[in-house]
């Protein structure tokens, strides 16, 4: 009885719900796939690993119902909180966050046992803060002190906290970041302005951050594959064995030998161990999906009544696809290694749980394109006398 009053009371687009089940499916088939040598490094069984990506997965799909029970006008008003909590733990993150591959980009939440990327909170964050003020701002869009300066401002700090220690995620946010201006009516003269002012900070960043040769590294190896060590183009190299010898249909289910070779098979790389097992077959469904689920967000944006919804929903879904985009084109050596997860496919801790409140928030601005708007008796005698 629990279930079904759950699925009577499940409201938003029915096409983004089936969306994120398929991707859910396809993430615990992919998972436990590539989890094998994860498990043998461990001293673990693979099944356990597996159990702990489904509980987390579960309390997604709980936190998604719960945000898109809520009005997405809510997130209107918090969006100043998470701007004024992102920026301090960003600066957190960098001094004192964990440090893998030297970046900083992990802090732990206490008594949990668990750490999240600062940069998903920041994503969230920034989007629903533009969305506000772009909405806000529309009758004096032009004016640079009251509507330019805190729009670049914000922009602009996020990008270089993020950017210090995860350049890939800092990118793709700036890009969304561009998309939405341009929705948002600001001026083709300040969008050039920002671009200039990202591109100075990236410039300072790859001259200058703790990770330059690292990213000197990437693009060497990248632009160079033929006059790389084998040690540096080792992820790259067996991401395109993976695929190629994938072939149309695939190996079979849990048949992937480069499981044992992949750093991250179940994670950054897990679209490679996808088409391995599934084959072209498998991955250009999974480019359907994420094409699909584009789609109907902009379905969804373009029926908004109001530009705050509109821009809330245009920038989550940009951000997802992107991301997913970013992590396949990776995968088939269109671009540079890049620590960017495949989003509700890739093992992870608590960024599917920041993917599931895109979702939520999505559906929440579906939630109420769809509902009956009230019209009062004034309104409709305006319209009768019309």
């Amino acid at each position: 009885m629990k279930i079904n009053k759950i699925l009577n009371n499940t409201k938003g687009d029915r096409w983004i719900w089936l969306i994120v089940i398929l991707l859910s499916v396809i993430s615990l088939l992919a998972v436990y796939s590539a989890i094998g040598s994860l498990a043998y490094k461990r001293g673990v069984g693979a099944e356990s690993i597996l159990m702990k990506h489904v509980a987390m997965m579960v309390a997604g799909l709980a936190l998604m119902y719960i945000c898109h029970k809520l009005d997405y006008n809510w997130y209107k008003g918090i969006s100043k909180i998470l701007m004024v909590i992102t920026i301090p733990l960003l600066l957190y993150t960098l001094v004192f966050g964990s440090h893998v591959n030297e970046a900083s980009r992990w802090i732990a939440i206490p008594g949990t046992g668990l750490s999240f990327q600062t940069s998903d909170l920041a994503k969230l964050a920034l989007i629903t803060y533009l969305a506000r003020t772009l909405s806000r701002k529309q009758e004096n869009i032009k004016n640079v002190k009251e509507s330019f300066i805190p729009i670049m401002g914000a922009v602009c700090v996020v990008f270089i906290l993020i950017a210090w220690a995860n350049l890939s995620t800092a990118l793709m946010l700036f890009g969304v970041s561009i998309l939405l201006l341009i929705m948002g009516r600001i001026s083709v003269k300040q969008i050039a302005i920002t671009c200039l002012a990202g591109a100075f900070l990236l410039t300072a960043v790859v001259m200058l951050g703790p990770r330059r040769h690292v990213y000197m590294t990437r693009i060497h190896t990248f632009m160079h594959p033929e006059a790389t060590n084998p040690d540096k183009s080792f992820q790259a190299d067996h991401a395109k064995i993976a695929i190629a010898t994938g072939g149309i249909f695939g190996k079979g289910p849990g048949q992937s030998s480069e499981i044992n070779y992949l750093p991250e098979a179940y994670s950054d790389e897990i679209y490679a161990i996808i088409v391995e097992e599934y084959g072209l077959v498998g991955g250009f469904i999974l480019i359907g999906i994420y094409l699909f689920l584009l789609y109907r967000c902009v379905k969804i944006a373009t029926k908004a009544p109001k530009a705050f919804g509109t821009l809330l929903a245009a920038g989550l879904s940009f951000s997802l696809t992107i991301q997913a985009f970013a992590n396949m084109a990776v995968a088939v050596g269109l671009g540079p290694v890049t620590g960017v997860p495949l989003p509700f496919v890739s093992m992870g801790g608590t960024s599917i749980l920041f993917t599931s409140v895109a979702f939520g928030i999505i559906l929440s601005v579906s939630r109420d394109n769809d509902e009956p708007k009230k019209v009062v008796v004034g309104e409709i005698k305006e319209v009768a006398m019309a």
